[in-house]
């Protein structure tokens, strides 16, 4: 109604009313999405997350309205949170810690984060899961089948749907799970330990369940406050160390946090980088890495076009390279890799608006390529990792040499290419092999 109302306004005014009106439109659209999404607590919160980090096209006030979805949504009452926590840990939060604060201090997609005092004196995170999250979440992976079905087909035609959301269900399930969560976060704890920027907060295991996940508090500015404060050169050094959290789990550790929204990282006064909220962590199977390394060698490493189509089809985008046009389908799926094709980049806005366009325009030059495309379910999570972590550095406009940058972690004899990347290298050589 709004649209048809907008529309109809728009054609008694001219160019300028018009635009105002449209950005109006957007606006409200956003505001009431950010409104509704942070009601259902599911996987559509989770889409709206990355749209906040994706949506630079928006006018302002929509971008900021999408954002709240970064690290808020509505808290559930003092007296839930305290019903899950005497269910979870068999007493009052009066009674398992010291000191207990009933106002939640975050609220997100499927938990509420309070502020906490163990009896020993340690500052905690507690975070507490909504009652009735698991329903939650079920019905909106029935409907999110529906959702891709439909979005695969104007988009990519050959893309296996079911797949995909079979991929999401299992990571979404995992993240019910504080358990599973608690155990990717020690282990990135033990594999960030006494890294120069990278800080994990430890896992509090005996006031930790399946619906409670404690850990050490952490302090930092938020992502918007990094925004408004940090000089540029903070800005900077935050943008790679949130790139290197990401390159250094995919190359060297084979596993990576696969929700990289802004919302999830805070940045101290030191220049340090505090990691949150682990619920949807990748580990890849043996062999699952190998399949998908070749296609990222013939893009950035040796920007081959025919290598890139034999490595797709070993990998399972394609089915053949018959009738497969190679620079043509080069062109396409390297648009969100284009900072590592030149030997200094700076990620902004346009960029993002640009490359997401280019492989979103399955109807134009890219249509013949796009359509032999799938998408295999060991890239599902990789994918949004790519986007999100561009989003992120988008925002920050983060300049720097990214092609070497990223030749460290995919050719080892690689110097390191910023002094961030020395301190990283020097901390990997002292560490014991990964398991």
């Amino acid at each position: 109604m709004r649209y048809v109302v907008m529309r109809l306004r728009g054609r008694r005014g001219d160019l300028e009313r018009r635009r105002e009106l449209d950005d109006h439109f957007r606006i409200r659209t956003a505001t009431d999405v950010a409104a509704e999404l942070g009601q259902m607590k599911g996987v559509v919160m989770k889409a709206g997350q990355l749209m906040s980090v994706l949506a630079d096209g928006l006018p302002d006030e929509a971008r900021s309205a999408l954002a709240s979805l970064q690290s808020q949504a509505d808290p559930m009452a003092p007296s839930l949170a305290a019903a899950v926590v005497r269910e979870e840990l068999g007493a009052d939060p009066e009674v398992c810690f010291l000191d207990w604060e009933p106002e939640p201090v975050a609220a997100a997609s499927i938990g509420q984060v309070h502020r906490g005092v163990l009896h020993d004196g340690r500052r905690v995170a507690v975070k507490v899961q909504y009652p009735g999250a698991a329903e939650a979440i079920g019905a909106d992976l029935d409907n999110a089948q529906a959702l891709y079905r439909l979005l695969g087909g104007f988009t990519l035609p050959g893309l296996d749907t079911r797949a995909l959301v079979d991929e999401l269900r299992a990571r979404m399930t995992e993240e019910l799970d504080y358990r599973l969560e608690a155990a990717n976060q020690t282990f990135f704890v033990d594999a960030y330990t006494d890294h120069p920027v990278i800080r994990i907060p430890r896992v509090i295991a005996s006031r930790s369940t399946s619906r409670v996940l404690t850990t050490e508090w952490a302090e930092g500015w938020s992502f918007a406050e990094l925004l408004q404060r940090g000089s540029p050169a903070r800005l900077q050094s935050a943008g790679e160390a949130v790139w290197r959290f990401a390159q250094h789990g995919l190359h060297r550790l084979g596993t990576f946090n696969g929700d990289p929204h802004p919302g999830n990282f805070l940045f101290g006064r030191d220049g340090t980088v505090t990691c949150l909220d682990f619920g949807m962590v990748k580990r890849y199977a043996p062999g699952e890495w190998d399949r998908l390394r070749p296609c990222l060698d013939a893009i950035i490493v040796e920007r081959d076009p025919e290598a890139l189509v034999v490595a797709m089809v070993a990998a399972g985008f394609l089915t053949s390279t018959e009738a497969v046009d190679p620079r043509a389908m080069y062109d396409y799926v390297s648009a969100p890799y284009r900072p590592y094709l030149v030997d200094e980049f700076t990620f902004d806005p346009e960029f993002l608006s640009s490359a997401l366009a280019q492989v979103a325009a399955v109807r134009g030059e890219h249509r013949d390529v796009a359509r032999r495309l799938d998408l295999p379910t060991p890239f599902v999570v990789l994918n949004r990792v790519v986007w999100g972590t561009s989003g992120v550095l988008a925002q920050l406009r983060a300049r720097g040499p990214w092609r070497a940058m990223l030749m460290e972690y995919l050719v080892p004899s690689s110097p390191p290419a910023t002094e961030m990347g020395a301190g990283e290298a020097a901390w990997w050589s002292r560490r014991p092999p990964v398991r």
